[in-house]
């Protein structure tokens, strides 16, 4: 299937890798023919250096035209790129070179009109005015038609703070197309991109997202910072016909949902997830396809997910998995509960999917159903949130499962199976034993290794006749795009290949003028002698500089700025102080954004009054990291003070001793209940706490909003003693509605306290191998009341 269009146009349905990849090159050489061929007759451009030249040439541009910005930085620049172009002769707005048009500050680009083309320009350090970086249409009376944007970048243009909202790509109108761009970064609420179908203009759209590099996206620490969004709860019943294909989504770890979909009868075809904290998840709306899809995990991460369905008519088809870790919300496949007569902004019964010819490699608990199954909540929640539905309807054939280890658990049942028809599927899992539906048989196979990270059934694999349900013969090509005739096999590769596609060859998304991965620069150490020489290596240091200080005492009185990665340790050998003298309620060491700090083996004293570490109290427009290794802190307000909007992604105390100290660590400024917090991982390992008189550890998430899987709590092997005195609520480690709480070996002893921890038993709380003695009890509370946000 093709659409229809001009040189526009790029053909992406095509299955076949090979013939789409000759056809993205023929139509590339026909572009570029029409446009060097036609001569200045044929495309009279026009270079403006100002904005007010660029509005002129704008204003008086007719079919065919091209306006080059010339090189340079455009600062506090709002473009209005309106106009008429034809489908042959489009009007474009193109960078003088590819990526040396730099858009900084308060600016935006809104594309109003047809036939529209925009190329070549960098968006960064700044953010938008109002609702969005780039968005295709001017207004509500001028949407965008058969308009581009192509090899574009956006980084490092978010909003002041994350609670502010924006999008970076807006969709409006129909036949718009997003390729070859590069977008990372984005750490404030909302989606990357966003599909809008409000109002008759907007549906059937059949926007093209293709070939585009979404490069990492850091968590935000709470829902609304997905990737790409098309539509949303108030619009799912309309048709979309959005196609999502052949882009690499690299790290894209905003929340839970990578992508969005919420429409109807949209398509996400041979896209590549790598090393995403998500899963694609069929959130609203009916009928997507999603197929041929690459699925890339990381042994050592339990967050990465695969596919996850809610309603109707869903086709999951030759998709490839591998390593994937991620439970629940984030299984490989997560097949939900629906809610009797749900809201639209809830969740519908599972009907009528198939889930065919896909290939789970190396996946824990791969299959999983009734997800989100909530019954035993009904005491805490209201009937619109309870999740009963079981899926309907819904065939799961000619799957493969490899396990290298043997899995207990390859499907797991959060509710009866009783609407599932499992058809010929086919698990090789070393002779581990598991309870499994029928349908799901046991065999002898091996692996190749065709490329890394893919690998395809080798010798042993059974000749089965795969099960053809209704219209299976239209899944005629597997995942490298072979015919699955004359010879089908299960899984989602036939035959045997010899050479799989390259799909981490970064030439194939974003831009080609574009270094997605630069060269990491080497590192360098500086010593420091003085409070005012550390002041000055700090300020002066390149990011992923090492700061070594000399033995002795240190006494600074302001605030250590820190805005990037930086090392500081106290020299081989040598005992260091950190005296802090600075005014009250200031830190010692200010994070701000991309602030990343490891402290080894440092002594840091205050006088009662300040904080260690904390962030800006306002505009931190990005997340902080801290880590503490082999440290001495004794004599502050707080150890950790967090404020409200403010977001670290990993916070870690390991070998250190925190002692009199007013508060310990303070991660619960996000007291709105709307599923936000203040960080997503604190651990602390090997440490000892003694005389810290309250909140020792205060790490909260309010709001019920089942689809936010964070934060993680872990404390391992560390002592706490004498703390607590002054806990107002009578808990020494105050875990509120955090979702994964592991403690674990630790000793607490001593502590004026009612309770050590209160623990969420329906979520991921645990406790092991902990020593409580004269210091209260940890207590298990099954099902915790949440306010619902919803």
């Amino acid at each position: 299937m093709f659409l229809e269009g001009g040189p526009l146009t790029i053909c992406l349905h095509a299955k076949n890798y090979n013939l789409m990849k000759l056809r993205l090159f023929v139509s590339t050489v026909l572009l570029w023919t029409f446009f060097s061929c036609a001569g200045p007759a044929g495309f009279p451009g026009k270079k403006v250096s100002s904005p007010d030249a660029l509005s002129q040439a704008i204003a008086a541009a007719q079919p065919g035209d091209e306006i080059v910005m010339a090189n340079g930085v455009w600062k506090d620049v709002r473009i209005k790129f309106v106009g008429y172009g034809t489908e042959r002769k489009p009007i474009t707005l193109r960078a003088e070179t590819p990526g040396e048009v730099r858009i900084e500050g308060t600016s935006d680009l809104r594309i109003g009109g047809e036939y529209l083309v925009v190329k070549g320009l960098h968006f960064t350090n700044g953010a938008a005015p109002k609702r969005s970086v780039i968005q295709f249409y001017l207004n509500n009376d001028t949407l965008a038609n058969h308009c581009q944007v192509t090899e574009c970048v956006i980084t490092d243009f978010n909003k002041a703070q994350r609670n502010q909202t924006d999008l970076w790509v807006l969709f409006k109108g129909r036949h718009n197309q997003l390729d070859h761009c590069y977008l990372a970064g984005k750490s404030n609420r909302g989606p990357t991109v966003r599909v809008d179908l409000e109002g008759n203009p907007s549906i059937k759209n059949y926007h093209q997202i293709v070939h585009n590099h979404f490069g990492p996206r850091p968590p935000k620490g709470g829902p609304s910072a997905e990737t790409i969004q098309v539509g949303n709860s108030y619009t799912s019943v309309a048709p979309s016909h959005t196609l999502v294909a052949h882009n690499l989504f690299d790290q894209c770890n905003g929340e839970v949902e990578v992508i969005s979909s919420k429409t109807n009868f949209n398509e996400y075809r041979n896209n590549v997830f790598y090393k995403s904290e998500g899963s694609l998840v069929a959130r609203h709306g009916n009928y997507c396809i999603i197929d041929g899809n690459y699925f890339i995990g990381d042994k050592d991460n339990p967050q990465i997910g695969g596919v996850r369905l809610i309603g109707s008519g869903h086709w999951v088809t030759n998709n490839y998995f591998y390593q994937l870790k991620g439970e629940v919300f984030r299984s490989p496949l997560a097949v939900m509960n629906g809610i009797p007569k749900s809201p639209q902004n809830r969740y519908v019964q599972v009907t009528d999917a198939v889930v065919a010819y896909n290939s789970w490699i190396d996946c824990t608990s791969p299959l999983q159903f009734g997800i989100g199954s909530n019954v035993d909540q009904r005491d805490v929640l209201p009937a619109s949130e309870i999740r009963s539905e079981r899926p309907i309807r819904t065939v799961v054939a000619n799957n493969l499962i490899y396990n290298s280890q043997g899995d207990a658990a390859p499907v797991v049942a959060h509710d009866k199976l009783d609407g599932i028809n499992f058809q010929r599927n086919l698990i090789q899992n070393q002779g581990t034993a598991f309870e499994g539906p029928e349908g799901i048989a046991e065999a002898t196979f091996d692996l190749k290794e065709l490329a890394e990270n893919i690998y395809i059934p080798g010798t042993g694999l059974p000749d089965t006749e795969p099960y053809m349900g209704f219209e299976f013969e239209q899944i005629a090509e597997d995942l490298f795009g072979a015919s699955r005739k004359p010879q089908n096999a299960l899984g989602a590769v036939v035959g045997s290949p010899t050479v799989a596609p390259d799909i981490m060859n970064l030439d194939q998304y974003g831009p080609a003028w574009f270094e997605a991965n630069p060269a990491a620069q080497a590192s360098n150490t500086h010593q420091a002698f003085s409070a005012q020489e550390l002041m000055d290596k700090v300020e002066a240091a390149a990011s992923g500089d090492i700061i070594e200080i000399g033995a002795g005492s240190y006494t600074l009185t302001a605030p250590l700025s820190i805005s990037k990665s930086l090392t500081i340790r106290a020299a081989e050998g040598g005992k260091v102080s950190l005296v802090y003298g600075g005014p009250d309620a200031t830190p010692l060491f200010e994070m701000n954004p991309k602030g990343l700090l490891t402290l080894e083996n440092l002594k840091l004293q205050g006088q009662g009054s300040q904080y260690a570490f904390a962030p800006l109290k306002e505009n931190m427009s990005s997340l902080y990291n801290l880590t503490v290794v082999g440290c001495e802190i004794s004599d502050f307000a707080f150890v950790l003070k967090a404020y409200k909007y403010s977001f670290s992604e990993d916070i870690l105390f390991k070998g250190t001793t925190i002692r009199n100290c007013a508060n310990g660590l303070e991660l619960a400024a996000e007291d709105d209940d709307r599923g936000d917090y203040n960080a997503e991982n604190l651990t602390i390992e090997e440490c000892r706490f003694e005389g810290v008189l309250q909140n020792v550890v205060d790490y909260y998430r309010g709001g019920y909003d089942e689809s936010t899987v964070g934060g993680y709590l872990r404390v391992f092997n560390s002592t706490f003693t004498g703390c607590g005195r002054k806990e107002k609520n009578g808990i020494l480690l105050n875990t509120y509605g955090i979702i994964n709480v592991k403690l674990e070996g630790n000793t607490f002893t001593n502590n004026p306290v009612r309770q050590v921890a209160q623990l969420w038993g329906a979520k991921n709380n645990t406790a092991q191998n902990n020593v409580l003695a004269n210091s209260g009890q940890i207590v298990t509370e099954e099902n915790l009341k949440l306010k619902v946000i919803y």
